[in-house]
């Protein structure tokens, strides 16, 4: 008889913004005329910029024709978008990253939830608290995050690094590393950031305990101050600890063409094995590869007309940012992040759940954030919005949170 991986039986609820969609949609179902502003979902709003959408036209005309078509990608990416990664995002920062180190994937989502395929069960897992729902919930499909703890909202395998203003929401050195580490800055939920003297504390710490860091660097192009680096291969000794995840839809707003990449150097040997010669072992396996026509898009990211594009549209989401944080400051909200992420994280008045904060928002304002209870057991009381809507439905959602509290 066929038996189920009973682990998944194990994860409280459906996944955060499934839950959030389906609130939505009743209560659009049940107030057809109210006109709701989204500010929870972290998806752009910003349409694809020219060099773009003129190398997707190009690279689909070049399908049209047997001298340029293609089918199957390389497996790990065509060089073409590796070296021009490898180049800008890592050669102009300091960092030794070649291109053969760089795998090429349909979003860092997915590397995120993949990556824990490389470890054994037996692992200890470390997330900052709050965090990105997939590292916890991947691991917990794997089997390797124990028993859900209701009364705790926590599982019993997994440990939560607290991250609250008492830390500036970034972690703090556990007493024993865990095995697997995930650290994700600037943050998302919090848009917290961590400097680099104090992220080279945790490539040391890791390195001495034999841990590996998935550093997911998502929202690194939104970094206004110089002291926060970029990458954690501008700390010293990166390269035989850590795994970069990087994401082509905040920062190209690709979240409608699903483009990415992990970085795995070929120095990061554990448990006698190469990382690297695992992951492309895994990816040449279990993945055909993004499209040509999307890693051509990618591509012209990188050209100077496309860095000066990306710019314009994340300097756009962060003019949100700045209308979050002013339009709210002399109200009774205390406020978070929004000066090197997208995200502005705050706590919730009079003792609210953020999900009551929610139904507050949804009922009272018609405005959609995110609880972040939904985000673990340190989010309880706090609650997030995006800066990646429409300019003027931010100004009007301010406008509207205000006039409710």
């Amino acid at each position: 008889m066929l038996k189920i991986n009973t682990n998944f039986q194990k994860l409280p609820g459906s996944y955060l913004f499934s839950a959030i969609a389906k609130k939505i949609e009743n209560y659009k179902n049940a107030n057809p005329d109210k006109d709701i502003i989204r500010l929870g979902i972290g998806d752009v709003t910003r349409p694809l910029t020219k060099s773009v959408i003129d190398a997707l036209h190009t690279s689909v005309d070049e399908m049209a024709h047997e001298e340029t078509f293609r089918g199957y990608a390389p497996d790990l990416g065509y060089s073409f978008l590796r070296e021009a990664v490898a180049k800008n995002d890592f050669e102009k920062r300091g960092c030794d990253i070649s291109a053969d180190e760089i795998f090429v994937s349909d979003g860092a989502k997915c590397d995120s939830g993949n990556i824990q395929e490389l470890f054994s069960l037996d692992n200890t897992v470390g997330v900052c608290d709050p965090v990105y729902p997939v590292y916890v919930d991947s691991n917990v499909m794997a089997g390797r995050a124990g028993d859900y703890i209701a009364d705790l909202s926590k599982f019993s395998n997994i440990t939560y690094m607290l991250c609250s203003a008492e830390n500036n929401f970034a972690p703090n050195l556990p007493e024993v590393m865990p095995d697997i580490i995930y650290l994700c800055f600037p943050n998302n939920p919090t848009g917290a950031t961590m400097k680099k003297s104090e992220l080279q504390k945790w490539v040391d710490a890791a390195n001495a305990s034999k841990s590996v860091i998935i550093y997911d660097a998502a929202y690194e192009a939104y970094i206004r101050e110089d002291d926060v680096p970029h990458s954690i291969y501008e700390c010293n000794g990166a390269k035989t600890c850590a795994i970069e995840l990087r994401s082509f839809s905040k920062t190209a707003g690709f979240t409608g063409l699903r483009l990415g990449y992990a970085v795995v150097p070929k120095d990061l040997i554990m448990d006698g094995c190469s990382l690297h010669d695992m992951w492309a072992r895994r990816h040449g396996t279990k993945y055909n590869g993004a499209p040509y026509i999307v890693q051509r898009a990618g591509e012209a990211v990188y050209f100077a007309q496309g860095q000066e594009e990306v710019k314009g549209l994340v300097n756009y989401y962060m003019q949100n940012c700045d209308t979050i944080l002013n339009g709210l400051k002399d109200t009774n909200l205390k406020l978070f992040g929004g000066i090197n992420a997208p995200y502005i994280w705050l706590k919730t008045p009079d003792n609210m759940t953020g999900w009551d904060f929610f139904d507050f928002l949804l009922e009272k304002a018609n405005v959609v954030g995110t609880p972040g209870e939904g985000f673990g057991p340190g989010g309880n009381g706090y609650f997030r919005l995006t800066a990646f809507g429409k300019h003027e439905n931010t100004v009007e959602a301010v406008k509207r949170i205000r006039s409710v509290l």
